[in-house]
């Protein structure tokens, strides 16, 4: 018994100081073991911060690239919106416009002075004709509605198609089924200097652009032959066969290429003038011929000029003295010049038009400078091209962008858009294109261009005689502007295969010259 109590109370006694120490030790190992488990934990988070900023940069630049991609698509919206819409939206292949004609009756293109060129006739039954009351007078400027739109009535046919009229009278013509009226298109061009440089121009194939140099208006062009716009359906086929070699379906006061003749003097004289500070000193003693490395070059009708200064190698129009400065320029900056001033590159027009060509370079033959000093050889030029040659000349070295449109306005004559005067480029100095003034002046005062001599105004100008086939006449050609000192309007002609440029050109200028102080 005594021996079951001592067991008992064995069992009861507390454990002794021995077990103490034990779970001590079991407290640190789990403490430990604690330790480790944050810090793996804390490695473990460190990890997942890390990848998680790893996944939001990630995210980041994305956002990023879909922020710059969507930057640039609102960029080119922006873009097309204010540069390009116009051009696409009045693109002949945009099939918008035809939807356009079936709501809207085409609205009339008319003349700075008021004159209507064309419009649409409805009959009772609601057919619509095209109509050009002045038949071939605006053929190419204006142009035409069937077979293919040309000219202002390509180039404005949106506006032509689109109805700016009262928004009440709209909505009640699309719900009565009426169509409605389209805007007008009032043009830059004048009807009397149209007319008289069409009838000036005569029989003879050929073109006349006339332009207002501080403005950049087109105020008449003339392009011959030509064709009438209302027979287009009926003599399309004759006009395409062109049996006669007559072209007429081109404008070629825009895409007419020809030689430039003397007019092309204007750009040799100043190539000398920049390369030569003393070209006042320059002089040269004409015999009516003269060979230039191997080309032999003679003075038309080989008339004889004797000595001659820079002013009046010009204004006598002396081929062999213009010969002479050619050998004496530099080839390469001739070829920088003839660039500077649009050749081989596009013209700042919406006319359809061919870009004139000057193909000489550093690696051209030597031979082949006298030749393109006097404008013959390759060089090419469409009669608009010289006459912004010359709006340059005329309005102290700046040419403006040209233009055939003044404002679009609705039925009622309110104005919906206007076209502004813009400057294109600088071509020359103030004082480059004063000196080349006084040279164009002097051609009319003792030279080449003395019809327009004794006149009420004052002209400047320079003549042209184009060599283009063997046999033929020459091409007659004739660049200026007038008043001399105060310039208000240029001429641009050509008269193809008729003889000299004073003979034929000069007397045209004189007309158009005339018809405008005369107003």
């Amino acid at each position: 018994m005594r021996k079951l109590r001592r067991r008992e109370e064995k069992l009861k006694k507390p454990k002794n100081h021995k077990s103490i120490p034990f779970q001590k030790k079991k407290s640190e190992e789990n403490m430990g073991n604690q330790d480790h488990t944050d810090a793996y934990r804390e490695e473990e988070l460190k990890e997942d911060g890390a990848k998680k900023d790893g996944k939001n940069r990630e995210i980041i630049h994305i956002t990023y690239v879909f922020v710059g991609l969507f930057m640039l698509v609102i960029g080119y919206f922006s873009y097309f919106m204010i540069a390009r819409s116009n051009e696409v939206i009045n693109n002949p292949y945009n099939k918008r416009q035809d939807l356009l004609a079936e709501h809207v009756i085409r609205g009339k293109i008319l003349s700075a002075d008021g004159v209507t060129l064309a419009e649409t006739v409805v009959d009772e039954k609601g057919n619509e004709t095209r109509l050009y009351p002045y038949k071939n007078l605006y053929s190419h400027i204006v142009g035409r509605f069937f077979k293919g739109k040309t000219g202002i009535e390509s180039i404005e046919n949106f506006h032509l198609l689109t109805s700016n009229d009262n928004a009440f009278v709209k909505v009640f013509n699309d719900l009565s089924g009426e169509k409605n009226i389209g805007d007008n298109v009032v043009t830059t061009l004048d009807s009397k200097l149209q007319e008289v440089a069409y009838d000036a121009l005569g029989n003879y194939k050929g073109a006349i652009v006339v332009m207002e140099p501080s403005s950049g208006k087109i105020l008449a062009m003339v392009s011959k032959p030509d064709y009438d716009p209302n027979e287009i359906s009926s003599t399309w086929e004759k006009l395409v066969e062109d049996k006669e070699n007559n072209s007429a379906l081109i404008n070629r006061a825009t895409q007419g290429l020809y030689p430039p003749g003397s007019i092309f003097k204007i750009l040799t004289v100043l190539q000398y003038m920049r390369e030569n500070p003393n070209y006042k000193d320059y002089k040269y003693n004409c015999t009516g011929e003269a060979v230039f490395n191997s080309v032999k070059i003679h003075c038309y009708g080989n008339e004889k000029h004797g000595e001659v200064d820079i002013k009046k190698s010009f204004s006598e129009s002396c081929n062999t003295s213009f010969a002479n400065m050619g050998t004496l320029i530099n080839m390469k900056s001739f070829r920088e010049l003839c660039d500077a001033f649009l050749f081989n590159s596009s013209l700042p027009t919406n006319l359809v038009y061919n870009p004139s060509s000057f193909v000489v370079s550093v690696s051209s033959n030597i031979n082949e400078m006298p030749q393109t000093a006097i404008g013959q050889g390759k060089t090419q030029i469409t009669p608009l091209h010289s006459a912004l040659i010359t709006s340059a000349i005329a309005n102290g070295g700046v040419l403006m962008k040209p233009y055939a449109v003044d404002y679009v306005e609705n039925v009622n004559g309110t104005v919906v858009k206007k076209y502004m005067p813009e400057i294109y480029k600088t071509l020359m100095t103030p004082e480059e294109a004063q000196i080349l003034s006084e040279y164009m002046s002097e051609t009319v005062k003792t030279g080449t261009a003395g019809a327009l001599r004794g006149k009420k105004y004052t002209a400047a100008g320079k003549t042209g005689s184009a060599e283009h086939q063997e046999g033929k006449p020459a091409h007659s050609w004739f660049v200026g502007f007038a008043p001399a000192e105060k310039p208000e309007i240029v001429v641009s002609i050509i008269v193809e295969s008729a003889g000299t440029g004073s003979r034929y050109a000069v007397p045209i200028a004189s007309k158009i010259f005339d018809a405008y102080f005369n107003k």
